[in-house]
């Protein structure tokens, strides 16, 4: 049986040369992007801000219910198709998109380095990426093997493709699919299937291509068991994380300990954070996590 950590760790990111959090406080955040700067709002960000005036090049503004709708509004001249930045070998587009993010989620980078170290010096696992987005992680998954990458947005696919023809990684062993993630689970489930590795970003929220509805707190559970039936005692792991829900870290760490009762291994829990530049500056906590790790 799995072990459960007793306690809840920090998994803690910084900034690289294309991305930095700059500040944050009073319910917002300052970040670059490459050579553009921005605010975004951050109800975690409940202290004061340590420099004075953010000069950025635009700020998204939230509208005034909870649905997560706002605008971009733009102080000075920012590419509405995109711009490229970099990450190791791993090239993508930075957006402004209607959803407030860039089309990528930096804090997951100790997230994408963690994975390389389960999987250090191995070309032939098989990893599969559920709700993959816009592909960063994937395509950093596939230095070491196959990838299955699924999400339901046609358009993050697209997005997704164009991110490994700009890295110069068109040709990696990665399956595209767009499809509802728990659907695509319990298909590879009868097909009899097995990972070395998976990572799953579920919404609060979603539909998927034919509709079908998503949501965290009823479909979380059974997807998990599905994704369980697809690792074996040789996998090394399974990456959760959630954003922006009422849940605990350690409610996502039951659920794994008690899923993964038939496998060895540790289930670990906590919180993802961001390191404010300088590198001594605060922790902007951005997501709860649970991991099991085989090795």
């Amino acid at each position: 049986m799995a072990e459960l950590s007793p306690s809840p760790l920090i998994l803690e990111g910084a900034g690289w040369d294309d991305y930095a959090l700059l500040d944050s406080g009073n319910g917002l955040k300052f970040e670059r992007y490459g050579p553009y700067s921005f605010i975004r709002p951050d109800a975690q960000a409940l202290w004061q801000p340590q420099m004075g005036e953010w000069d950025a090049d635009g700020e998204f503004v939230p509208a005034s219910d909870e649905d997560g709708g706002g605008r971009w509004q733009f102080r000075k001249p920012v590419p509405r198709e995109g711009w490229p930045l970099a990450r190791g070998k791993v090239r993508f587009t930075a957006q402004c998109t209607p959803f407030r993010h860039l089309g990528f989620f930096p804090d997951m980078a100790p997230v994408w380095d963690w994975m390389g170290e389960q999987l250090a010096g191995r070309t032939d696992a098989q990893t599969l990426n559920l709700f993959s987005y816009t592909g960063v992680g994937s395509l950093t998954l596939s230095d070491h093997g196959p990838v299955t990458h699924v999400d339901a947005s046609k358009k993050s696919v697209a997005q997704a493709r164009e991110n490994a023809a700009l890295s110069n990684m068109a040709d990696r062993p990665i399956r595209w699919i767009v499809d509802d993630a728990a659907k695509f689970a319990a298909r590879e489930v009868r097909r009899g299937r097995r990972y070395d590795g998976i990572i799953l970003d579920p919404p609060k929220f979603g539909r998927g291509p034919e509709g079908e509805v998503w949501r965290l707190e009823d479909h979380l559970a059974p997807l998990i068991a599905d994704c369980v039936r697809l690792l074996d005692g040789d996998s090394r792991f399974l990456f959760l994380t959630v954003y922006a829900v009422r849940m605990s870290a350690l409610a996502l760490a039951g659920l794994l300990h008690e899923t993964f009762a038939d496998l060895p291994g540790k289930v670990e829990f906590g919180d993802l954070a961001v390191r404010e530049s300088p590198p001594d500056g605060r922790l902007l906590p951005t997501a709860i996590f649970a991991r099991w790790r085989n090795g």
